[in-house]
């Protein structure tokens, strides 16, 4: 029989697996997505999954971008939503490896990053889901949300169920968290 602190512990559940430090100083999720840096590909491969594509940038020594993994993905009601419902790709917004963007163009992740005007870190980028579309459009038509910045953890995760749900067709995210039950 299990005791009183195995049943509390149980209930909890296990919690969000520690983001790993790499190589050129970014915290990454275990989950993230290991790319070959193609988006097109990416984004449907999501999408055939059932998920949407997000790209989330970083830069080393951002204490914004370590308070997201640390603090948002630390909250499993967090990541294990992300996990389900998303795609993520960390790019790094002064990096050098070669992206494909959606219209075939192939750009170091710093160029990209130039491309849609991504200044600050964290910046997640949700984009359309259909692949096919977003080549012939303007780079910043082809988001349908952007985070530019650090969110608190309950806004963070609502602005993932903003773009999951489609609510970016009918509002504006400040509408959506005004609409949502406190």
């Amino acid at each position: 029989m299990l005791g009183a602190a195995a049943v509390s512990v149980m209930a909890i559940g296990p919690s969000a697996a520690e983001p790993i430090l790499t190589d050129d100083g970014l915290y990454k999720e275990p989950w993230f997505l290991e790319s070959f840096l193609e988006l097109p590909d990416d984004l449907e491969d999501a999408r055939k999954s059932g998920k949407r594509f997000v790209v989330m940038w970083e830069l080393k020594g951002c204490p914004y971008c370590k308070e997201t993994h640390f603090v948002n993905f630390g909250r499993n009601d967090i990541s294990d939503y992300i996990k389900a419902n998303f795609v993520v790709l960390q790019l790094n917004i002064i990096g050098s490896r070669k992206v494909k963007d959606f219209d075939g163009q192939e750009l170091s992740e710093k160029e990209l990053a130039a491309k849609y005007g991504v200044r600050f870190t964290p910046t997640f980028q949700f984009f359309d889901e259909d692949a096919a579309a977003l080549k012939a459009r303007e780079p910043q038509k082809r988001e349908v949300a952007r985070a530019p910045g650090y969110l608190r953890p309950d806004d963070f995760l609502a602005m993932f169920r903003y773009v999951r749900e489609k609510a970016y067709e009918a509002k504006s995210f400040r509408d959506y968290l005004k609409s949502q039950p406190s």
